[in-house]
């Protein structure tokens, strides 16, 4: 899909990975709908993107607020051509600790922000897509792209919640593209590994380094540019669909 004129909805846009893909697209000629639970910052984010971004402040896990968005995004864009779904959260516990077992709710939360609100933002962008005319001899309406991890495959110890959260993005990658293949709408996954994200920039070195020692190469954590270049290649190559592909320098991660 050429980008030029398109439309994509990007959640957790404001910051990290969504960012820079939304930069990605603009720069690219399209145009942008950022999702994002932090008022300010996505306010400023769409802002710096220029008359071709918006602003959206939106609960991916809500069901009536990734609808208003949705539609606030059509009245203003008149289409979704793209949706790539960032927004997630992490959180780090054993499945017992010296308090007892992990909260029941805490389990939830982190499934219902990294799972259900990626399923939940795009079966409503994908129920635009349908509406399109096509951009390719192929019938192609629509691109959605997820965001998994390498956590989905090597979860360390803590990550419980949050590897099966990234486990299910994953696992449900190749269903959706089959469910939404007759509409002309493909599917894929980006699993990346560790990211220079507003997530990690607080991380002191002793977090830090192991990771990177983790790395193959190049021996660094990513940038969020590499995952908007992944993400343009996606919806550049109409052949990818239905796959999970990991963007990590070839970590694999041990047990801690």
């Amino acid at each position: 899909m050429n980008l030029h004129d398109k439309v994509a909805v990007i959640t957790g846009g404001a910051s990290g990975l969504g960012r820079a893909t939304a930069e990605m697209v603009v720069n690219q000629g399209g145009k942008v709908a950022l999702f994002d639970l932090n008022e300010a910052t996505v306010k400023d984010t769409a802002a710096a993107l220029g008359g071709n971004a918006e602003a959206f402040v939106v609960n991916v896990a809500d069901e009536e607020s990734v609808a208003a968005a949705v539609a606030g995004t059509v009245a203003k864009f008149g289409a979704i051509h793209v949706n790539v779904n960032c927004a997630g959260i992490g959180a780090a516990t054993r499945t017992l600790t010296k308090d007892g077992p992990m909260p029941l709710k805490m389990f939830n939360m982190v499934l219902q922000v990294n799972l259900v609100g990626t399923f939940n933002t795009l079966r409503l962008c994908a129920e635009q897509m349908q509406n399109n005319e096509p951009v390719n001899e192929d019938g192609e309406r629509g691109v959605i792209i997820n965001t998994a991890s390498v956590a989905a495959f090597d979860g360390q110890i803590g990550q419980a919640a949050y590897s099966a959260s990234k486990a299910g993005v994953a696992g449900m990658t190749l269903p959706i593209a089959r469910d939404l293949s007759r509409s002309g709408i493909r599917v894929c996954t980006i699993a990346p590994g560790i990211f220079e994200t507003p997530m990690m920039a607080g991380a002191p070195d002793r977090v830090r380094d192991p990771l990177i020692e983790m790395v193959q190469f190049p021996k660094r954590l990513g940038n969020a540019p590499e995952y908007a270049l992944l993400a343009q290649q996606i919806m550049e190559n109409p052949y990818l669909n239905g796959e999970t592909i990991r963007l990590d320098a070839g970590i694999r991660m041990s047990p801690r």
